[in-house]
C-alpha cells in the first residue's frame, strides 16, 4: 500500500494512528509530498483528483478520503474493529467521527485563511464563524467525554486526533479550559504508543 503522506496533516495522522492500533502500518510506504488549495501536487491528483491527503493506493484502488481510508484499513486486520459493524454503535462512531472531522475542517480552513491569504483579503467574520464551529464542536465533544470508554472506536481516534491538531496548531485557543472531561480523556488517549509516535514535528 502507498500512501501519500504529510507529517502534519491530522487526517493523515487519523489514518495511521488506526493502521497502528490495528499493526498494519508496516504494511504501508509512506510517500512524503507537499500540496496546498494554492499550490496542487500532480503526484497526489494521479491519486487523488481533489489533490487532498491522504491518498491511498491499494490492490489496484485509489482511495481518498480519511473516512474511506480507514474503513479500509478496518477491514485488513482480524483484531477488534474500528468502525462497529451494526446498530447504534455503529452510526454513534460515524457521527463522532464526521463531528471531530468538521472541527479539523474548521481548524484548516481557519490556518489557510491567515497563511495562505494576503491580510487585506482576510475576513475577519469568516475567521470567527470557523472559530465558533470549533468552539461548539468542542463543547459537544466535552458532553461526550465521559461516553468514550472501552475499545477505541474510529470516533476516539478522530477525536484525537482532532484535538491534538489544536494543540499543534491553536495551542494558544486554550481547548482545555472548562472542558475538564474532555481533556482528562485526551491526556490519557495521547499516551498510546500510536499517538504518540504520530506526532507532528515542531
Amino acid at each position: 500500500m502507498k500512501l501519500m503522506y504529510s507529517p502534519t496533516s491530522p487526517y493523515v495522522r487519523k489514518v495511521m494512528v488506526l493502521a497502528i492500533e490495528a499493526g498494519l502500518d508496516k504494511k504501508i510506504d509512506k510517500v512524503t509530498v507537499s500540496t496546498t488549495p494554492v499550490a496542487p501536487n500532480p503526484a497526489v491528483a494521479k491519486i487523488n483528483p481533489l489533490v487532498k491527503v491522504p491518498a491511498l493506493k491499494a490492490e489496484g484502488l485509489d482511495l481518498y478520503d480519511s473516512p474511506v481510508i480507514c474503513e479500509y484499513l478496518d477491514s485488513k486486520h482480524r483484531k477488534k474493529k474500528f468502525f462497529p459493524a451494526k446498530g447504534k454503535a455503529r452510526f454513534n462512531a460515524l457521527r463522532q467521527q464526521a463531528l471531530a472531522d468538521g472541527l479539523i475542517d474548521a481548524a484548516i480552513l481557519l490556518r489557510y485563511e491567515n497563511t495562505l491569504r494576503e491580510e487585506p483579503m482576510r475576513s475577519p467574520a469568516w475567521q470567527e464563524a470557523q472559530m465558533k464551529k470549533i468552539r461548539w464542536a468542542l463543547d459537544q465533544m466535552e458532553k461526550e467525554a465521559g461516553t468514550l470508554r472501552g475499545a477505541p472506536t474510529i470516533g476516539h481516534i478522530t477525536f484525537a486526533c482532532a484535538l491534538g491538531y489544536l494543540d499543534f496548531r491553536y495551542a494558544d485557543e486554550g481547548w482545555r479550559k472548562r472542558r475538564k472531561k474532555l481533556t482528562a480523556w485526551y491526556d490519557k488517549f495521547a499516551q498510546r504508543p500510536s499517538m504518540k509516535s504520530t506526532l507532528p514535528p515542531g
